[in-house]
């Protein structure tokens, strides 16, 4: 199950994605991209956006960050704690608050996602 992690420094998303492979105590290739000179490999595996993250899982790419933590909590499902609630209204509620501060926090355009 070889993970790759294309990334930058700097971006929030990119440390959620980090910090859920962390938490599930996953190995992963990290690969820093330069968002001011795009690497062909991200231009390729985020065709849409064009923004990281992007993981590599068996040589698929995932792009946007929630939807990169879920597949991390349902493909990994053993490895390390639960990422969310297993509460439904919880995990709504966690939902709810990564959402709103994606919306309200003012972040860079070039790595939101």
């Amino acid at each position: 199950d070889e993970l790759k992690l294309l990334n930058t420094w700097f971006s929030p998303f990119g440390s959620r994605v980090k910090l859920a492979l962390h938490l599930k105590g996953l190995s992963y290739d990290y690969v820093e991209e330069d968002l001011t000179n795009k690497s062909q490999l991200l231009l390729e595996s985020n065709p849409v956006h064009k923004k990281v993250p992007v993981l590599f899982h068996k040589g698929k790419a995932l792009c946007e960050s929630m939807v990169i933590v879920d597949y991390i909590e349902e493909a990994f499902a053993d490895a390390g704690p639960p990422l969310l609630p297993s509460d439904l209204y919880e995990r709504a509620i966690a939902r709810f608050w990564v959402a709103f501060i994606e919306t309200k926090v003012a972040l860079p355009a070039s790595c939101a996602t």
